[in-house]
């Protein structure tokens, strides 16, 4: 399944700077979803609208947007995003998640947030001698 997102759908869901070229931000969302998405049983439009919501995601990290606040003594800047894990962090990761219905993003999220993979493991307590069990 080819996933295809191009910098004008990226430009059409966040604000871009005029020299900022998007490609290495489309390529590491791609990356993300072929990797974490694909055998999710997704559809290919699901995955493109996964992977165009993280490519503004990655973005958006790169290039925090300031909102200016009246301050007392002067105008003061806050940032719409800050220097985190997981992808919680913009509007656009959040999306991401949301549209990712196979919950692929949001276990990858937690998994960053923790540190590290997730490992589950299981013991058998039981028998393996078939005859020993009785009904």
């Amino acid at each position: 399944m080819t996933i295809s997102i191009t910098s004008d759908e990226v430009e059409g869901i966040i604000e871009v700077e005029t020299d900022d070229v998007l490609t290495p931000f489309i390529t590491t969302a791609i990356a993300v979803v072929e990797k974490n998405c694909i055998d999710e049983d997704l559809t290919a439009a699901e995955l493109n609208m996964i992977a165009l919501w993280l490519s503004a995601h990655f973005y958006a990290i790169m290039r925090a947007r300031p909102t200016r606040e009246q301050a007392s003594q002067g105008i003061g800047e806050t940032f719409q995003s800050k220097v985190d894990l997981g992808f919680d962090v913009t509007h656009y990761g959040q999306m991401a998640m949301r549209v990712d219905w196979s919950g692929a993003l949001s276990a990858l999220n937690e998994q960053a947030k923790r540190g590290g993979k997730i490992t589950i493991s299981a013991s058998w307590l039981g028998s393996t001698d078939t005859e020993a069990a009785t009904y």
